[in-house]
């Protein structure tokens, strides 16, 4: 067994698993898995720089994340960075500040890579099951970009867009600095023209019509889920490999695309972080779903941090 620590810095935010490996029998045991809301996109898409005060958070769970390592003696540390980090102009102080606290560079991986270890992570465990027709579509709704994988046991095609829970909150559902609470059906219409757009973007690299199970990953679809399944807080394990069906997905997106903010807050299974991008995030998978004709999504809470850990190991 390698006791190995990833952690995965996106746009909205960095997640940390601290597991033992063992390659020969496929076996992963978790020891710490943990997740902080930083928002490090913060008007990375307006701007093209990281905001002083994202970097900030970030670097503070970052300093918490150090002392887990430590303590719990990981042999070895891979910090990979995605979306908001590849795009900033002033990516190196992002860079230094990581290497100076937790003494690993983090690598600003490519779309294709993020992908990659998407795929690896969500279905690892789902290769055993012979009644999950294939290929599958591993969908990652980010805060910055998704990314669509169709692979059998290993990934055949990738494509990363841009069209993700943050960027589509900022650019359709923010007036003047605010959040709209609710959104007009004008600003809800453009955003989804645009997800549109960025689907025919993925399916000129992915062949998304030859799905035939779809597995989604990332806070969206798992918040999603959670409402669904009616929890009385976030249960990892209750979500974890749950379906839920397309009706039921677009019953959460109506609902949270016409819910106020207080009414949005004050589900179980919000993350305080994912009230104001929870709209956008589950339309993204709506049009997904309806795009390939899913009549269901598997839910996975191993995703590419699971993928950074058996890159490691």
């Amino acid at each position: 067994m390698t006791r190995v620590a990833g952690i995965d810095c996106g746009t909205n935010s960095i997640r940390l698993l601290v597991a033992d490996c063992d390659p020969a029998t496929g076996e992963l045991a978790e020891l710490d898995r943990r997740m902080t809301i930083v928002r490090l996109g913060q008007g990375v898409d307006r701007t093209g720089r990281l905001a002083p005060e994202a970097l900030e958070r970030t670097f503070a769970a970052c300093r918490e994340y150090a002392a887990v390592i430590e303590e719990l003696g990981a042999e070895r540390v891979r910090f990979v960075a995605t979306s908001a980090s590849r795009d900033a102009e002033n990516r190196d102080e992002f860079v230094q500040g990581v290497l100076d606290i937790l003494g690993v560079e983090p690598e600003v991986i490519s779309g294709d890579q993020e992908a990659e270890f998407s795929f690896t992570g969500a279905t690892r465990e789902l290769v055993a099951h012979d009644h999950l027709e294939r290929p599958f579509l591993v969908v990652d709704i980010g805060g910055g970009s998704t990314e669509f994988v169709v692979g059998e046991d290993h990934v055949r095609a990738a494509r990363s867009v841009d069209v993700g829970c943050v960027r589509m909150t900022e650019r359709h559902l923010v007036v003047d600095g605010v959040v709209t609470d609710p959104p007009a059906p004008e600003q809800i219409a453009a955003m989804r023209a645009d997800i549109e757009a960025a689907l025919d973007l993925a399916a000129e690299s992915v062949p998304l019509a030859e799905a035939r199970t779809l597995v989604g990953l990332a806070g969206s679809v798992t918040t999603a889920a959670g409402i669904v399944l009616g929890l009385p807080e976030y249960l990892s394990s209750e979500i974890h490999h749950s379906r839920i069906s397309y009706e039921q997905v677009r019953e959460v997106g109506e609902r949270m695309l016409t819910a106020t903010h207080a009414e949005r807050a004050a589900i179980p299974v919000m993350h305080p972080g994912r009230v104001d991008v929870i709209g956008a995030g589950v339309l993204v998978l709506l049009a997904i779903m309806e795009r390939i004709g899913a009549t269901e999504v598997i839910v996975s809470e191993h995703d590419i941090l699971d993928g950074i850990a058996w890159s490691i190991a």
